[in-house]
């Protein structure tokens, strides 16, 4: 049997991944462990969590890869500090460190953190994420379209994979980013950078472009090749300050909004100008693809690929017959793109087919026995009832008809940043007043946030302009009946929508269809369970601490539930004040 284990560490969103003979046996970020949102830590603790999950140890390993490059990473760095001098200095001062410090012994670190003798790899950070989206995907052939902020030196590439080998076409480095450029307006309208980009776009909806003309005059030129040349004048991360400066502010004559500050049209219309850009660049970008590939496929990777807003236009303008977007699309995806890199490219392995099923693509992190669930309820005097699945299934239908919100924890974890089910938070769609009740009260996040719905599979068409399905929350579309589910339909009549097969989730799917028999509606509001600047919960503890600190009514754990109002007196240990960064 060949083991591998792929890593990606160092800069933001840890994760580590296991493949046995090709398949994938378990994957997660080291933040679902460690509390820290985005994680950047060695993933210790992800991988002890793999390798037990295929009850071996390190030395069954055969081979394990790093999601980049870090020699050439840092020979860009020392360029471009060279490019900036003198105004780099303090950029190269505070780089300098990390990379003395840990970055330019990732090698070693990785063998005296793990005990491992065995042999290491190290891939291309945009190989990385070319692999992660070609070999998960059902295709046997495809063009390959990565976009994020910078791997070592490329910020867009196009690639093409075939049975069991990846190879990069072509790709433009940095500083030339469309990822830090969206980045960049993350920041202006006072979110924060590698966290807030989906804030971003979830504001653009209740804006206008009216400033995509001042971006694209000013700021960034995008052939019809899809090379980005931005005009370094009105940035800064070049020199390690802050992503824009004052230049860039004085092209739409206003300061960059501080975080927390009320927002305003006017920030709204700056999300939706570059939503707007964002969504002709990548447009342009498969154009080109489809040109140099011939191809009928495409997969699509890199921070970038999560903009569900963009992937749903390029679903409508038909560029490609057949998208893929990789559920992992950000850095923790990494880990499992290198390791495919490893077993395909280094290995020469034959392909094997992934199942296109969230068993397969996203439920490969922790999960915990009934006897473990039990064990943590009585440490804490939890009062809970433990019912059967048809029982559980009727009592938390009837809470959700009744306006309650459940918190969900079934199963194994969700690797990525969607929550499908086996970690959310579940509320009726039915109240106009359920997504600022859940936004303010639950998550305790920001009013304009959407909400996504799960929908049943064989019913979305009914609610939805969709014809093929969406497993993974990754492109929006068009509502149909918005004044009947008001709450998960988004200011521009889009939503995020998941269509739910009964085999890729069996629980939740039931949920949903006897849901429906009490209401006529084949949907849920489904959100992540957490609370803003916390990771996804991972443990029945997490999902305990999580339920006593908010409005939530009801928690489910598995078989098990337990009541906010049967529960008015919770351990002290929940009452302890947690302070997440806010992201």
């Amino acid at each position: 049997m060949t083991y591998i284990l792929g890593v990606s560490a160092f800069y933001h969103d840890s994760a580590a991944c296991l493949l046995k003979d090709g398949a994938i046996i378990a994957a997660s970020q080291e933040e679902r462990f460690t509390r820290k949102k985005h994680d950047a830590s060695f993933p210790k603790k992800a991988i002890d969590f793999c390798l037990k999950e295929a009850g071996i140890s390190i030395d069954d390993v055969s081979l394990i890869t790093f999601y980049e490059k870090p020699f050439v990473k840092f020979e860009r760095i020392i360029d471009s500090i060279k490019n900036t001098v003198p105004f780099g200095f303090l950029f190269f001062k505070k780089a300098i460190q990390s990379w003395v410090k840990v970055k330019l012994w990732i090698p070693s670190i990785i063998r005296k953190e793990l005990n491992y003798k065995g042999k290491m790899i190290f891939s291309e950070h945009h190989e990385a994420h070319a692999a992660g989206a070609f070999f998960t995907s059902p295709y046997k052939e495809s063009a390959i379209v990565t976009v994020d902020g910078v791997g070592e030196k490329a910020c867009i590439t196009i690639g093409y994979g075939k049975d069991n080998h990846v190879k990069i076409l072509k790709e433009q480095h940095y500083p030339h980013s469309f990822g830090l450029l969206y980045s960049a307006f993350t920041q202006y309208c006072g979110f924060k950078i590698n966290s807030g980009e989906y804030k971003l776009m979830g504001l653009a909806p209740y804006g206008k472009p009216i400033y995509k003309k001042q971006i694209l005059e000013n700021l960034v030129s995008i052939s019809k090749k899809g090379e980005v040349s931005l005009d370094m004048k009105y940035f800064s991360f070049d020199v390690g300050k802050t992503t824009i400066n004052n230049h860039f502010c004085s092209v739409f004559g206003r300061p960059a909004r501080k975080a927390e500050e009320k927002m305003s049209d006017f920030y709204c219309d700056i999300a939706s100008s570059i939503q707007s850009v964002t969504e002709d660049f990548m447009t342009i970008l498969l154009e080109y693809a489809k040109e140099i590939t011939k191809s009928e496929n495409v997969c699509l990777s890199g921070g970038v690929a999560l903009n569900c807003k963009a992937n749903g236009e390029l679903l409508k303008r038909n560029i490609f017959k057949n998208i893929w977007v990789q559920p992992a699309s950000g850095d923790s995806g990494g880990s499992m793109g290198s390791a495919f890199v490893g077993y395909y490219n280094y290995l020469k392995k034959e392909r094997k087919q992934i199942e296109d099923s969230l068993k397969e693509q996203i439920y490969l992190g922790s999960s915990f026995s009934d006897f473990e669930i039990e064990k943590v309820l009585k440490k804490y005097n939890i009062v809970y009832d433990k019912k059967c699945d048809l029982d559980l299934l009727e009592v938390i239908s009837e809470e959700l008809k009744n306006k309650k919100i459940v918190g969900c924890f079934q199963g194994r974890a969700e690797f990525g940043p969607r929550a499908l089910g086996n970690r959310s938070i579940l509320g009726s769609p039915l109240y106009v007043d359920m997504k600022e009740h859940i936004n303010m009260k639950i998550k305790m996040r920001e009013g304009f946030r959407p909400f996504a719905p799960v929908v049943l599979e064989e019913k979305k068409e009914n609610w939805f302009e969709m014809e093929d399905s969406s497993k993974y929350m990754l492109f929006t579309f068009k509502g149909k009946n918005k004044n009947k589910i008001p709450s998960c339909i988004h200011e521009d009549n889009t939503a995020r929508v998941q269509s739910l097969q009964k085999k890729d989730n069996e629980f939740l799917h039931n949920l949903i269809s006897i849901f429906e028999k009490k209401t006529n509606c084949p949907i849920l509001i489904n959100t992540s369970f957490n609370v803003r600047g916390e990771p996804i919960v991972n443990s029945p503890f997490d999902a305990l601490n999580c339920f006593f600190r908010t409005h939530m009514d009801v928690l489910v754990l598995q078989n098990y539930v337990l009541f906010k109002e049967n529960n008015k007196k919770p351990h002290k240990q929940f009452l302890k004040k947690i302070d997440f960064e806010l992201d």
